[in-house]
């Protein structure tokens, strides 16, 4: 980028049901204009353009590239494509952000690092739980020391859109082929959040399986996580079961941290409440908006990825720091496994 006056210029690949959050996001944001949007499905490409605002549209990331010579390429594709699209937008010189799960194999993650260096480009997860409100909210509770050191943590997920024979209907189907599914593409998000607010963990126990056998992968699992310090985490994690709530896309479930002088709960509908040690609990005083996707976490993404562009800053989600919760994924599912 010439000038970091100027607005970042950057191209969208992938059309599925998730690049409705991005497209509606980098609408949002003046500093960044949306030059053209790809996918090999051009009548997706051209509804999604006309629907946002995009006027040039391909079929390839290629043909893209050829047109246009962008700041930065946004992968909205399925994993398996993840490399393939990387090394393309990277050998252009281009930054990228790259929605997870970053990659198939582990192998292929570090290789997709490896681009990084060899063409000299930034490359930036989009991993958006971390950037959630009320995961920031509670990040500077814990920071604050609210309620001491942390010793025991639950997260509790309950979807409900797994039970059907037509699981995770018509929304995103493909989960019902995935070999991995629970793990690989939704608890990375709470693998990620973790250590965000915990640190690395020490120790792992888990336990998966399948409940609806007209999927692939499993749907259900129990993760012990012991953490530096004394805090014991427990995620419950089940796409299978029903939660009480209207919306469970919202936060993807509630979230108990209990410490030395007290608990943080996340409510389901984004409240938080603080209880300290004989005292009466109370709300937490913050904001959010209930727009676009969990919190509007895709646009603070975006606006993060941007920041950090121009100001030639680390990302927080980084490709070494997603490695490591890739390498407690792949240890969770060997750990599962082994029984």
């Amino acid at each position: 980028m010439k000038n970091s006056s100027e607005r970042l210029k950057g191209i969208i690949v992938g059309c599925g049901y998730f690049a409705q959050f991005h497209l509606e996001g980098w609408n949002r944001l003046d500093e960044v204009e949306i030059l053209a949007i790809c996918d090999h499905d051009l009548y997706k490409a051209q509804k999604y353009g006309e629907k946002y605002g995009i006027k040039d549209h391909f079929s390839s990331i290629e043909e893209a590239l050829k047109r246009y010579h962008p700041d930065f390429v946004d992968i909205v594709t399925p994993p398996n494509t993840h490399l393939d699209m990387c090394t393309i937008a990277a050998k252009k010189q281009c930054h990228i952000i790259v929605q997870k799960p970053l990659a198939p194999t582990y192998e292929e993650a570090m290789h997709i690092r490896s681009l990084e260096n060899e063409y000299g480009v930034r490359i930036m997860v989009h991993e958006n739980f971390r950037f959630q409100p009320w995961h920031r909210a509670i990040k500077s509770l814990l920071n604050l020391n609210t309620i001491g050191k942390p010793l025991n943590t639950l997260w509790r997920m309950r979807m409900g859109d797994g039970w059907q024979s037509n699981a995770y209907l018509e929304r995103q189907p493909y989960f019902r082929n995935m070999p991995r599914l629970l793990i690989y593409e939704t608890g990375i998000h709470m693998i990620d959040t973790l250590r965000y607010y915990f640190g690395e963990p020490l120790s792992i126990y888990a336990k998966l399986k399948k409940i609806n056998q007209e999927i692939e992968g499993e749907d259900t699992g129990m993760i012990f996580m012991a953490f530096e310090g004394g805090n014991d985490v427990i995620l419950d994690m089940s796409r299978y079961h029903e939660g009480d709530v209207e919306n469970p896309r919202l936060t993807f479930g509630e979230l108990f941290i209990e410490g030395e002088q007290g608990r943080i709960h996340l409510q389901a509908n984004g409240t938080i409440t603080i209880k300290k040690l004989g005292q009466v609990p109370y709300q937490h005083n913050y904001t959010f908006d209930a727009i676009n996707f969990a919190g509007d976490c895709v646009k603070i993404t975006q606006q993060h990825f941007v920041n950090c562009i121009r100001e030639r800053q680390e990302f927080e989600t980084s490709i070494n720091e997603y490695l490591k919760n890739i390498r407690i994924q792949e240890k969770i599912y060997k750990i599962a496994n082994l029984g």
